[in-house]
This record gives structure tokens, C-alpha cells and sequence, in this order.
């Protein structure tokens, strides 16, 4: 590896490239020390070793402590200038995956933006073997954990390419381009261009994808969309049956899925009409029935949703009926906060029906909420506290009615 010849290197990374497939050679790489060598490669001459060290690099990044050592020896401007000025499209892919996965950390986004590889990517989005497209499409979805690259996207052009990929049918291509749109979204101005070219109903009709990792991110991507759309109600109503087919994912058995589709729901739920619609189509048994779960992602959105589902009708009662109460008050034993805070709120609308309060009070509710109500976190406080008086209101309000 710390060979000055080329035409000995070729053969030796070729190799070691096609090992860094197993999990068990990527952590030899990783303490041998390859990982400078393979940074060193990538300014060769030779475009053969400059792909086999990026295809390297590609399959090793998955790995945080890898994402640092790449760009602590300088691989990240090599990779930059390499996107932005290669025609050879095998070269390119293993580029762009480079460029994908070192993107996942924070800091190798910022540095890809000082080194307008945003640019270079956003260039890459059409007339590209879709090898290529799935890692430019990767990697700008990763960039956009930074606001300013979801401007540069925008001013560069690039959110009409991403939406006419929604068009496709490559589930790798979908699960990634589902994701850079979404995350694009969270501005209103890139909002305003997606909802004009239609983004929104493609990203809908991918629910009816068979995929249930097309369907997934499909649904985390609808969250921004509706959160940042001007008349969100109008725009969801607007899709035929489209109400109905996020609600019968409910009964999914993907995990992913599933959580999706509740944060989903949370969303549409914000509309008085589009709730009664989704009420209509049977959402409070449905989530009920997932209230047995032990994952804490699928808990918080779907104490999250049960909470918003709370607004419109009986619903509070129909949850009560459909045994989603005693399930929620297990939630409080989870060691995430956001589930703490999530299911404090859930419980906090339930409370406002009697019966669910004497479910939560028999299930033990009161202690676990004491400790929350000293909480730090003021949502999960008010919450707490607001359960516990609604119940202690009912106690008191059966004594008076029993002793006068």
C-alpha cells in the first residue's frame, strides 16, 4: 500500500476493495492504517487506482470513526474536485458513493460545501447511469442536514431534477431521492417549488409502492411537506383517496413503515376536516392496535399521533374502548425522552375522559408522572401535571358524589 508504483498499486487496492465488502476486512483497513493511503491514492494520475480507492473509501465510511479519518488526512477536496471533473462514469460512482457516505457526518458536509462539491452534484442529477444517481441522490440528501446547502440546491436547480426522479422506479434510487426532497422541504421557498411541480403527489403515490422502504421514506419526507406547505388542509384533501391509503398502511409489518406513516398522520391530523376524514376511515382502532409495541421510534410517533387524534369527536372515548390506554402508560418506563414526553401528552388528552383516567390510575400512572412533573423539559412537565390533575379531579368528584 505505501508503494510509489502504480501499476502495482492498481491490482493491490482492486483487491483490497472487493474485501472491503465484509464487515471483518473494513476493520482491518480501519487499524492498519489503509485509510491514509487510499486518501493518498485518490490524487494519482491513474484513474483505475483513483476508482479503486474511492470505491474503498465507499464501502469503508459507513463508519464513523473511518468518516473522520478521511477527512483528517485530506481525502474530502480530492473527492470534490474528482465529482466535479470526471466523464468516466465508473470512476464517478465510487466518487459519488465516497462523497455519500462521508457525508453522513457533520463535518465533512461542511467542508464538501467550502469545496463546492453541492455544486458539482446537483450538475450530476441527470443523463447519469443509475449507479451514478443513486449516490449523488445519497449524498445531497446528507448534505442537506445543513440549511445552507438546501438553498444552494434550490439556486443551482436542483429540486426539479429530484422531483422528476420520484418518477422512477429503482427502489435504491426512491428511498434515497424520497429523502433529499423531504429534507428539502423544510424550506418553505424549496416547499413552494416541489408543491408547483407536483413533488407532493408523487411522493403520495409511492405509498402504493410494494417496497416498504420506499413507502417509509415516502412518508417521513410527507411530514416536511405538509409542516410547510401553505394551505396544508386544502393540499391533502386535494389527493383522491389519498387519506385513505395512509391510514390502511397502519397495517404494515414494517416497523419503519409504521412509525412513518404515525408521524405522518400526526401531520394531517392538524386539519379539523382531514381528521374527521381519517377518523371516518377507522385510524383509532388501527393505532390501538399498535400501542403493544416495545420500539421506542414506533412509541413516540404514535403517542404523538394518538395525542392529535384526540381533537376531533370521541375519539378520546374510542381510544379508551379500543384498550390503547394501559399499553400508553408502560411508555412512561422507556428510558427515550422523547417517548417520555410524546406519551406524558398522549395521556394528558386521554385524561379528559373519565374511564381512561381510572384505566391510567389503575395501571399506576400517578407515580411515574410525579417524577416527570419535575421535570426539566416544560412540554413534558405541563403535560404530566395536567394528567395527574384531571385524575385527581375525578377522585375528588367521586368522593363528593359518594360521601356528599
Amino acid at each position: 500500500m505505501k508503494s510509489p508504483h502504480s501499476n502495482m498499486l492498481i491490482p493491490v487496492v482492486g483487491t483490497l476493495q472487493e474485501c472491503a465488502s465484509e464487515p471483518s476486512y473494513r476493520l482491518a483497513i480501519k487499524q492498519e492504517k489503509m485509510i491514509e493511503n487510499l486518501v493518498k491514492n485518490l490524487n494519482s494520475d491513474k484513474e483505475e487506482l483513483q476508482m479503486h480507492c474511492a470505491s474503498a473509501i465507499f464501502k469503508c465510511a459507513e463508519d464513523q470513526e473511518t468518516r473522520d479519518l478521511v477527512r483528517q488526512h485530506g481525502g474530502l477536496k480530492p473527492l470534490a474536485t474528482l465529482v466535479a471533473n470526471s466523464g468516466n462514469k465508473e470512476l464517478l460512482a465510487a466518487v459519488t458513493g465516497a462523497i455519500w457516505k462521508c457525508a453522513i457526518s457533520k463535518e465533512n458536509v461542511t467542508k464538501f460545501r467550502e469545496y463546492k462539491a453541492i455544486e458539482a452534484l446537483v450538475g450530476l442529477l441527470t443523463d447519469q447511469p443509475e449507479e451514478v444517481l443513486i449516490n449523488v441522490v445519497g449524498a445531497l440528501g446528507e448534505c442537506c442536514q445543513e440549511q445552507a446547502n438546501r438553498t444552494i440546491i434550490r439556486r443551482c436547480g436542483g429540486i426539479p431534477s429530484l422531483v422528476a426522479l420520484l418518477t422512477g422506479t429503482n427502489q435504491a434510487l426512491l428511498v434515497n431521492v424520497t429523502k433529499a426532497v423531504g429534507s428539502c422541504a423544510t424550506e418553505p421557498e424549496n416547499m413552494a417549488i416541489i408543491d408547483r411541480l407536483d413533488g407532493v403527489r408523487l411522493l403520495w403515490s409511492l405509498l402504493k409502492n410494494p417496497h416498504p422502504g420506499v413507502q417509509a421514506s415516502a412518508a417521513w419526507a410527507i411530514c416536511p411537506c405538509i409542516e410547510n406547505a401553505k394551505d396544508a388542509g386544502e393540499m391533502v384533501r386535494s389527493f383522491v383517496g389519498g387519506l385513505e391509503l395512509i391510514v390502511n398502511l397502519l397495517k404494515s409489518e414494517s416497523k419503519e413503515v409504521l412509525a412513518s406513516v404515525c408521524a405522518a398522520i400526526t401531520n394531517i391530523a392538524k386539519d379539523e376536516e382531514n381528521l374527521a376524514v381519517i377518523t371516518d376511515h377507522g385510524v383509532v382502532p388501527l393505532l390501538s392496535k399498535l400501542a403493544n409495541t416495545n420500539n421506542d421510534k414506533l412509541r413516540r410517533h404514535l403517542a404523538d399521533a394518538i395525542s392529535r387524534c384526540c381533537m376531533w369527536g370521541s375519539n378520546r372515548i374510542g381510544f379508551g374502548d379500543t384498550k390503547a390506554v394501559a399499553p400508553l402508560v408502560r411508555y412512561l418506563k422507556s428510558s427515550d425522552p422523547e417517548v417520555h414526553r410524546a406519551t406524558a401528552q398522549a395521556l394528558y388528552q386521554l385524561s379528559e375522559d373519565p374511564n381512561n383516567c381510572i384505566t391510567m390510575h389503575e395501571n399506576g400512572v400517578v407515580k411515574l408522572l410525579l417524577g416527570m412533573a419535575g421535570s426539566t423539559d416544560e412540554t413534558l412537565q405541563e403535560a404530566a401535571a395536567g394528567c395527574i390533575a384531571n385524575i385527581r379531579r375525578l377522585a375528588l368528584a367521586t368522593e363528593k358524589a359518594k360521601y356528599g
